[in-house]
C-alpha cells in the first residue's frame, strides 16, 4: 500500500490517533459558506476592473490599456505563482494558510482603495493575485474533506457557484456602486467581504496537518489521467478565451447587436455560466468522468455555432448561451477530477489545475489578438 492510499484510509476510517478532530456538525455549512463568500470576492476582486476600466484611467491619467495590465498581470501570476507557493506552504496548517491569504486580500484591497497611483494599486493588485493563486490550491481540499466523499462533487459544485457569481452579480454590483459614487468604494467593499471569511474561518475551522485531512489524497491516484486532465482544461481555455476576449466586437461587428443588447447579453452569459455550473454540480458525484468531456463539447458546439451562425442575432444568442454555460463547468470539471486522479497531494494538483487553466487564459487572450 502506498503513502497516499494509506493516508486516504486512514482518514475514512479514524484509525489514526494523530488525526485532529472534524468542526463540529453545524461549523461545516459555516465554514463552506465562508470558502464561498471568499471565492466571490477574489473573483471579483480579478475582474472588477473591467466595469471600472474608464473611472480608474480618468482618475489616474493612465491608458485604457494600462487598467488592462491590471487583469492580465492578475491572471499570469495566478498562473505562474500557483504551484511554486503551495508547494513552499504545503506543511503549513490549512486554518493558517487560509486566514493568511484572507488578511493579505483584505489589506491590499483596502491599500488599492486608497492607492494615489497607478504603480501603488498595480502592486496591491499583485498581492492580491499571489494570495488568489494559493486559496484556490487550498479551498477545494479544505472544503471537500469537512464532508463525506459520496456529496464532494456538489461542495466543488458549490464552490464553483459562488465563483461564477462573482461574473453575475459581482462585477456588475461593484461596476454599478463605482458609477454611483467613486471608483475606490467597491474595492473598499471587497475588503469587508474578506474580513467576514477571515474571521469565519479563523474561529470555526480547527488546526490540523494538511497531510491528515481527509481530501489530502486522491481516490485512485493516475499520472496520465492527471496529463490530461491538466491539458484538457489549458487547451479548453486557450480556446475560450481566444474568442470571447473579443466577443463584444465581435456581437457587434458580426451580429448587429448595438452596445445596449450587448450589455444585455453579458448579463445572458453570466446566468448561463451560473446556470451550468449549478446542473453539472447536481451530476458530478453521479458521473464525475463525463463531466469534464460533456463540458468541453458543449463548449466547442458553442463557439462552432458562433462561426457558423453568428451574423444571425437569434442564433447568436443561443450559441453564445451555450458557450457561457459551459464556460464555468470546464474549470469545475478538472478541478473535481483532481480529488479522483491527482498523483500526489490534491492541494498540490489542484495548484497545478489552476496555473494550467490561467495559463490557458493567458494564451488564448494572446492567440485571439493576433488572430
Amino acid at each position: 500500500m502506498d503513502g497516499a492510499t494509506e493516508q486516504v484510509q486512514r482518514a475514512r476510517t479514524g484509525k489514526d490517533s494523530t488525526i485532529t478532530r472534524q468542526p463540529a456538525p453545524w461549523h461545516k455549512p459555516a465554514v463552506l459558506g465562508a470558502l464561498m463568500l471568499a471565492a466571490l470576492t477574489f473573483n471579483t476582486a480579478e475582474n472588477l476592473p473591467v466595469g471600472l476600466l474608464e473611472l480608474i484611467s480618468d482618475d489616474l491619467r493612465v491608458s485604457l490599456s494600462a487598467v488592462g495590465l491590471l487583469v492580465t498581470g492578475y491572471g499570469v501570476t495566478v498562473a505562474v505563482a500557483s504551484v511554486p507557493i503551495t508547494h513552499v506552504v504545503r506543511a503549513v496548517p490549512r486554518r493558517h494558510v487560509l486566514t493568511g491569504l484572507l488578511a493579505a486580500l483584505v489589506v491590499s484591497s483596502l491599500v488599492a482603495a486608497l492607492a494615489p497611483s497607478y504603480w501603488l494599486l498595480l502592486g496591491a493588485r499583485l498581492l492580491t493575485a499571489f494570495a488568489q493563486a494559493l486559496f484556490w490550491a487550498v479551498m477545494g481540499p479544505v472544503a471537500v474533506g469537512l464532508f463525506a466523499p459520496e456529496v464532494r462533487g456538489r461542495v466543488v459544485g458549490a464552490l464553483s457557484v459562488a465563483g461564477s457569481l462573482a461574473l453575475v452579480l459581482g462585477v456588475p454590483a461593484g461596476t454599478w456602486l463605482g458609477r454611483q459614487s467613486t471608483w475606490q468604494v467597491p474595492i473598499a467593499m471587497l475588503a469587508a467581504l474578506g474580513l467576514v471569511s477571515l474571521v469565519t474561518i479563523a474561529v470555526l475551522l480547527p488546526t490540523s496537518r494538511p497531510e491528515e485531512e481527509p481530501a489530502a489524497y486522491a481516490t485512485g491516484p493516475d499520472v496520465r489521467r492527471f496529463g490530461t486532465v491538466l491539458a484538457a482544461g489549458a487547451l479548453s481555455a486557450a480556446g475560450a478565451f481566444t474568442g470571447y476576449t473579443y466577443i463584444v466586437t465581435f456581437l457587434g461587428d458580426v451580429s448587429g447587436f448595438s452596445p445596449h443588447a450587448v450589455s444585455a447579453l453579458f448579463v445572458v452569459f453570466g446566468v448561463a455560466c451560473l446556470a451550468g455550473v449549478s446542473i453539472t454540480g447536481v451530476f458530478l458525484d453521479r458521473f464525475p468522468q463525463s463531466a469534464l468531456a460533456t463540458a468541453v463539447a458543449t463548449q466547442a458546439v458553442g463557439m462552432l455555432g458562433l462561426y457558423a451562425f453568428g451574423a444571425h442575432p437569434v442564433a447568436a444568442v443561443v450559441f453564445l448561451a451555450l458557450m457561457g454555460g459551459a464556460l464555468g463547468p470546464v474549470f469545475m470539471a478538472t478541478q473535481n477530477a483532481m480529488l479522483h486522479c491527482a498523483p500526489g497531494r490534491t492541494d498540490i494538483a489542484f495548484a497545478a489545475n489552476s496555473g494550467a487553466y490561467n495559463a490557458g487564459i493567458a494564451a488564448g487572450a494572446a492567440l485571439g489578438g493576433l488572430v
